[in-house]
């Protein structure tokens, strides 16, 4: 159930509708699993790049694989994406899942490859072709080895996610509740993992 705000709690250490929505207690293996768990459902997240003179810039991307916490995308050399890398390589790539209302971040550092790179083959496939097309030059045919066909390979530092623990019916109870009384809804748990633990998460891969 919510939990009563108290004054004594009231700070950016202890405020119940803060800080105590992380989770200190669960093993950080177990975390690592729910959230490998989280990503593999989802399949399609947002990558934010940097824009110079304009700020964070994203835009929807498929997950090519997942390695640990490693994040490899398929994209189009020719798109804005890649001069924004060329400028700054940080970047965060955010998922949201409407239903349950589960939400994971993910920051870290981009590469990017040629098409020269073995992977393009292995994570490429036809469903991809509609989002190149075919431009009827023999070349740029939307396969994996169109010139265009390039890897963007983000190295996770840093990652937090939001895991909801309780039904759709509950959480409707647990807001309105919480709305209706003045406590803090209690439905699920907030967790962090840095670098060390991402260095865990690719060892268990």
């Amino acid at each position: 159930m919510p939990e009563s705000l108290k004054s004594s709690e009231v700070n950016s250490q202890t405020d119940p509708s803060v800080a105590k929505q992380y989770d200190n207690e669960s093993p950080k293996e177990q975390q690592i699993k729910d959230l490998f768990n989280m990503i593999d459902g989802k399949k399609i997240g947002m990558l934010n790049t940097y824009r110079n003179g304009v700020g964070p810039v994203g835009r929807s991307m498929a997950v090519g694989k997942r390695s640990g916490l490693d994040i490899l995308f398929l994209a189009n050399a020719h798109s804005k994406k890649f001069s924004d890398l060329d400028q700054n390589k940080e970047v965060q790539i955010t998922f949201q899942d409407s239903k349950t209302q589960d939400w994971i971040s993910i920051s870290g550092t981009a590469t990017t490859t040629s098409n020269t790179d073995p992977r393009i083959r292995d994570i490429w496939s036809n469903g991809v072709k509609a989002w190149f097309g075919d431009l009827g030059d023999g070349k740029h045919d939307g396969g994996p080895e169109d010139p265009r066909m390039t890897l963007i390979e983000v190295k996770a530092k840093y990652a937090t996610y939001y895991l909801t623990q309780v039904g759709l019916l509950g959480y409707v109870k647990e807001v309105g509740t919480a709305a209706l009384t003045g406590k803090v809804a209690d439905t699920g748990v907030l967790r962090e993992l840095n670098e060390q633990d991402i260095e865990q998460a690719r060892r268990m891969e």
